[in-house]
């Protein structure tokens, strides 16, 4: 059977999903080496997950805010443990300005800084750094703060959306007068971002906490979330961190408590970023392009007339009225009145996953109907309703195929997560290409056998059980 993207998941997953993001008109690679290009659509889509989960966080207490780009080095050094997560991916500014030197512009020596500054990897000493001077008193805690901003990490080994030097997320920082409130905190956050991927993204996490050699760096605690891609590796779609006191003993944050003692606040940190974008395409599309859940697609509805030369202004127009009225019941709808021929713009709507598409020709506008076709079921769903059903039913259709959508991820999850009772019936499957999630005893992987499976297979602890913390979950990842 043909398809639209070539070579299809089964084929080639890994090649499948960059020709996804070219078919889908996402993104592209920057000229400069690791980053990318955000395309419009690609674009629109991040918006309406930033928009939805900006609120989410503000109805959590969070107010956003905005912290420099540069962050000296001294304040990484200030914090060891830390920056010895992030020295590896550094990018570090030494210079600034340029000259023209033997016919070219190069950073001229003469403005070598006396201070480097690292451009920001994460945020935590900056902020910790002003949050040293906005807490004074038990009053003015708790400080929760959001700041939704791009991040450089040097990847060596880039992939769009998934693994790119500059990407663009959003860094909570909240700081507590006690651990309690604090960890409570990081554990709250850790299911707002639960919460969002079920009903936003329509897809199923797998919820636990780090073990520590996966932990983030300078963190006690981190608790993260793991969705299974179609090939069945893993994908760490964000992360809530637990600091401790780490960071504000070495940035000085202080507060006077009620009984007059100068005391260290406690202080989380969490995130998501575009990697759920590279997360949300690979979990749901297929080998003819994008498939959208309709919370995040830009477009719920696209409206396709099929012309004659004889009937096309009229037929336009009729097309045209429809998605007015469609909007006006708050759907976003676009209507392709272009000059293409109908299979090309079919075939351009599928490939970008929009969730409804609603086709008219020429008898459907005499008879008041429309034909409709789901992007999640394809021809099977084609039928024909009335102009009146279709207005009457569109909310609850795109709401079905969220539901839908979403069910049907949590089904394929069920084939892939795999309970073994030791490293050899882990090594075997393994062996044998059984891919997913394998939940194994924790204490089972503290040896050397399974550092010689992760050599040799790429596996790594994604995260512990929440329901039983004995265990631990092991998958290959991207």
């Amino acid at each position: 059977m043909k398809t639209a993207i070539t070579p299809t998941r089964s084929e080639n997953f890994s090649e499948w999903y960059q020709n996804l993001i070219t078919a889908a008109d996402l993104a592209e690679n920057a000229p400069v080496r690791g980053c990318m290009t955000i395309k419009p659509y690609g674009w629109a889509i991040w918006e309406l997950m930033r928009d939805e989960l900006d609120k989410r966080i503000k109805a959590c207490g969070a107010q956003n805010a905005q912290f420099p780009l540069l962050i000296p080095i001294d304040f990484f050094n200030r914090e060891a443990e830390h920056v010895a997560g992030f020295a590896k991916e550094a990018a570090v500014v030494t210079h600034y300005r340029l000259k023209m030197i033997d016919g070219t512009l190069q950073p001229d020596p003469e403005s070598r800084l006396t201070e480097p500054y690292i451009i920001r990897p994460t945020s935590e000493t900056i902020i910790g750094d002003a949050m040293s001077r906005w807490v004074q008193s038990y009053r003015d805690l708790p400080l929760k703060l959001n700041q939704w901003v791009n991040v450089m990490r040097w990847e060596m080994r880039p992939r769009l959306f998934l693994r790119t030097s500059e990407f663009y997320w959003q860094e909570g920082h909240n700081a507590f007068a006690t651990h309690d409130q604090a960890n409570a905190d990081a554990r709250k956050m850790h299911g707002v971002y639960g919460d969002y991927m079920r009903e936003v993204l329509a897809i199923p996490s797998i919820m636990g906490e780090k073990t520590p050699e996966e932990r983030f760096a300078g963190a006690d605690h981190t608790y993260t979330l793991e969705h299974i891609m179609q090939d069945g590796k893993a994908l760490q779609a964000g992360t809530s961190h637990d600091l401790g006191q780490h960071f504000s003993k070495s940035f000085g944050i202080q507060y006077l408590d009620t009984d007059g003692v100068l005391k260290h606040a406690w202080t989380t940190s969490w995130g998501v970023s575009t990697r759920m974008m590279g997360s949300l395409f690979m979990t749901h599309s297929d080998d003819d392009g994008l498939v959208l859940p309709p919370a995040v697609a830009p477009y719920q509805v696209v409206i396709i007339p099929i012309t004659r030369d004889e009937n096309a202004d009229e037929l336009n127009a009729y097309a045209d009225d429809l998605g007015t009225q469609l909007r006006n019941a708050g759907i976003r709808v676009f209507v392709d009145t272009s000059d293409m021929r109908a299979p090309d713009k079919m075939w351009k709507w599928i490939k970008r996953g929009v969730p409804l598409r609603v086709e008219i020709g020429a008898r459907e506008m005499a008879d008041g109907c429309v034909t409709i076709t789901r992007r999640d079921l394809g021809k099977s769903s084609k039928h024909s309703i009335t102009v009146a059903e279709l207005m009457a039913d569109v909310d609850g259709i795109l709401k079905q195929i969220q539901r839908d959508m979403y069910d049907a991820v949590v089904a394929r999850n069920q084939t892939m997560i795999h309970n073994v009772s030791d490293l050899d019936e882990l090594s075997d499957a393994l062996a044998n290409g059984t891919i997913g999630f394998f939940r194994i005893k924790y204490t089972a992987t503290q040896n050397e056998k399974f550092d010689a499976l992760m050599d040799t297979y790429k596996i790594s602890r994604r995260c512990l059980d929440d329901a039983d913390s004995d265990y631990v979950y092991v998958a290959k990842s991207y």
